[in-house]
């Protein structure tokens, strides 16, 4: 029962790292207690994008006639949209068990927790305990939805976004508490099915208060245009239920005013809390610091052949970043010397309608930050395969040093810009200069041409606006 490298948890940091660990000559073992592929691929990324298309398809066909197609009787099958979304999710869960054979990774089902001198027991669903041991151990866990203190998840009056994939009838009153990517996702995708829906947001900025604050400003003013309400700056209060439904009770930050919100559930999505309990650390001895394990630039612990890559560690809890840093860590176990993660060139997406799509500084932390600033922004509205795909909301805005012409940040909200901002990623990871943008010629039409006219935008050189 000896590897040269076990790896607990199989979300997209577990499972890439078991792979490149393999590639690398290395016998590996991956733990897993739950199904293969993680939340991400079987309760996250995956399975409420599937939710998300469904929406799309079904606001596609309640606007046809805007595209001179005329459909009529259409109805969403709520059930069927679930069962979908549950059929792409065991997709790649399978997908990810062919990989694991393919790569020659032991495969151990059960929960595992940590021992010294890098061995860990693991319990299988027979309560079973067997002990292993291996050189290197890598913690990759992950982590599950945040309780709030006055909102305890019970997941029938009060829900997490698992219970919100598999909802046995569409409510229809809804609240959401959070208005992060897990906020606005949900949101957009219940009131497209034909829920009522409320969102409420405890930061002042409102819509997904992380992002630069023209993006929030925007999401709002179409969220509220499809009947979304919004609330920001507001605290829960507390939830009362009733005969006929629940109230939430909530607070005014600013003015102190309360209101009352009837629903049917409330959907707590107020961010993620890390996997760590009953995993051990403390017996090992590995050091945390808020509930995160501590490691350095190669995910290394403060006890020699014990890592930790993401939502365990400090950083964005993103699917991609723990890839990134389950390759890393494995690459410079192997001897290798990979470049250390530059975390402030993490792309974010959110995959509400519209799409956002960020990367780098928002434009009050570059002022924070002391650079002189050059911002070109351009609309959608000016762009010719925006109108004639219908979607003419939102808006390119690019961010640059005026000294230098670095690109500092780029924020984006319309259609598929979570396609197009890996440009940006590749032109930063690259030092790519504001003028070489102008000069870097784009397809037309393109939705991605606005990337080029909003580089023109800061510099006065813009064509189309």
């Amino acid at each position: 029962m000896k590897f040269d490298i076990i790896v607990v948890g199989s979300g997209p940091g577990g499972y890439v790292a078991a792979i490149r660990a393999a590639q690398l000559g290395k016998n590996v073992a991956i733990v897993e207690r739950e199904s293969l592929g993680g939340i991400c691929l079987n309760w996250g990324c995956i399975p409420t994008k599937a939710l998300l298309k469904s929406a799309q398809v079904f606001e596609y066909i309640r606007h046809a006639a805007d595209y001179g197609i005329q459909v009529s009787d259409a109805k969403a099958d709520f059930a069927g949209i679930v069962k979908r979304s549950r059929n792409v999710a065991e997709g790649m869960s399978k997908g990810v068990q062919f990989l694991m054979k393919k790569n020659k990774i032991n495969v151990i089902m059960g929960t595992a927790r940590l021992n010294k001198n890098r061995s860990l027991d693991v319990t299988d669903s027979n309560g079973q305990k067997t002990n292993y041991t291996a050189d290197h151990i890598i913690l990759a866990t992950g982590a599950r939805a945040k309780a709030l203190p006055n909102l305890p998840i019970d997941g029938e009056t009060v829900i997490d976004y698992r219970k919100a994939m598999v909802m046995d009838k569409l409510p229809k009153r809804m609240v959401v508490v959070g208005a992060g990517a897990i906020g606005v996702e949900f949101a957009y995708f219940y009131k497209s099915m034909g829920t009522e829906v409320s969102i409420v947001e405890f930061m002042e900025q409102g819509l997904v208060p992380r992002e630069d604050a023209d993006v929030s400003k925007e999401l709002t003013k179409v969220f509220k245009k499809q009947g979304i309400n919004v609330y920001a700056n507001t605290a829960v209060e507390k939830i009362e239920k009733t005969s006929s439904g629940i109230k939430v009770l909530t607070k005014d930050r600013k003015d102190g005013k309360e209101n009352i919100i009837e629903c049917d559930v409330v959907l707590s999505a107020a961010g993620v809390t890390p996997n760590t309990e009953n995993l051990g650390l403390e017996d090992a001895g590995v050091a945390t610091d808020k509930g995160l394990v501590k490691v350095d630039a190669y995910y290394k612990t403060n006890i020699p052949g014990i890592y930790a890559i993401g939502d365990i560690t400090p950083g964005p809890a993103l699917a991609h970043v723990a890839s990134a840093e389950g390759i890393t860590c494995v690459e410079s176990i192997c001897g290798h010397h990979p470049e250390p993660i530059n975390y402030n060139n993490i792309p974010g997406c959110t995959y509400c309608a519209p799409e956002i799509a960020s990367v780098g500084y928002t434009e009050a932390a570059a002022k924070e930050a002391g650079f002189e600033l050059l911002i070109g922004k351009f609309p959608f509205s000016a762009s010719g395969k925006a109108s004639a795909a219908g979607a003419k909301e939102g808006f390119v805005k690019l961010i640059f040093d005026k000294k230098y012409g670095e690109l500092l940040g780029a924020h984006m909200i319309g259609m598929n810009v979570t396609e197009m901002i890996a440009e940006i990623v590749v032109a930063r990871k690259l030092e790519t200069t504001g003028m070489e943008m102008i000069k870097s010629i784009h397809p037309h039409p393109t939705m991605s041409e606005a990337i080029m006219e909003a580089a023109a935008a800061a510099y006065g050189e813009v064509i189309h606006l």
